[in-house]
């Protein structure tokens, strides 16, 4: 049981990143490959600031901005230097490997026997059940939040423009903006990801944004088949489902390792999964035509 609520807490956690790829993806139609870059950066800086025995009130912070300053670099050579926004988001990720190396010092940084935000608050004396009331609560209020940001004036404008940006700008929107404000929004939900995943799973790795890309495109494929499906037009509900995709994800995997896949097939099953998610409409389509 405490393998699957392993792989909870992981969806939990990746919850975050999934939220970042459906903005920058679903509302903004931006595919963002900065996420790679700017996940390990999250890690990097909780890695840092933790060993430097950093309050936790200031770590959190310091990640949303580093994240939100990564998506911005994007946005701002996508829009101002005219770039497609896939090379954009690929030069920005290849030069924060170097920038994420060169802050942490080292290839791999542990944390275990350092405070944590999981040691932060005992809800539950086991370690699992404590760490998931945490996220829970933690998760939660950042769907609020992101929740009331997209329902607000700001919000309609950030999802007019990816729907139709030369009507939004026909009414005075400066969208370069937006889209450098969104991409910042994103990347700053990516970099929470690593922020939570390196506090719990004890340590933080240069490699460990390597196709993080592929799990929050996933999780948010699950989303949008749900969101088809039941045809759900409700902000709240589509962030809520984006947030059951990232836990269904991780559960999918888990059973894939508990009926004995070999743990190095993993990454085989990940895209294969994401291929069966992406062509399960495709096939339906073609058999109802």
């Amino acid at each position: 049981m405490d393998f699957y609520l392993t792989a909870l807490l992981q969806g939990l956690c990746f919850s975050a990143l999934a939220l970042g790829i459906f903005i920058s993806m679903k509302i903004f139609n931006i595919p963002d490959i900065t996420t790679d870059g700017s996940y390990t950066l999250g890690g990097v800086v909780t890695a840092v600031m933790i060993t430097h025995h950093q309050p936790a009130y200031i770590i959190l912070p310091a990640v949303i901005v580093a994240g939100g300053l990564a998506g911005a670099l994007t946005g701002i050579i996508h829009t101002k230097l005219k770039i497609n926004a896939l090379l954009a988001g690929i030069l920005v990720m290849t030069a924060l490997y170097s920038v994420n190396l060169s802050i942490m010092g080292t290839s791999n940084l542990p944390l275990n026997r350092l405070p944590s935000l999981f040691s932060l608050v005992e809800i539950s004396a086991d370690t699992n059940h404590n760490a998931f009331y945490i996220v829970a609560v933690f998760v939660l209020v950042i769907i609020v939040l992101i929740g009331y940001l997209l329902k607000t004036d700001f919000g309609i404008a950030m999802r007019a423009t990816g729907n139709s940006e030369s009507m939004i700008r026909a009414l005075g929107v400066n969208t370069d903006r937006m889209k450098i404000t969104g991409l910042a929004l994103a990347n700053a939900l990516t970099a929470i990801s690593g922020y939570l995943i390196s506090q719990y799973q004890g340590f933080t790795d240069i490699s460990m944004g390597i196709g993080i890309v592929i799990i929050g495109l996933g999780s948010v494929i699950i989303a949008e088949t749900l969101i088809n499906w039941f045809k759900i037009t409700s902000v709240w509900l589509s962030l809520g489902l984006v947030l059951a995709g990232a836990i269904i994800f991780q559960l999918v995997l888990a059973l894939t390792l508990d009926i004995g896949v070999d743990a190095n097939l993993l990454k085989l099953v990940t895209a294969a999964f994401v291929l069966i998610i992406v062509s399960l409409p495709r096939l339906k389509f073609g058999r109802t035509g």
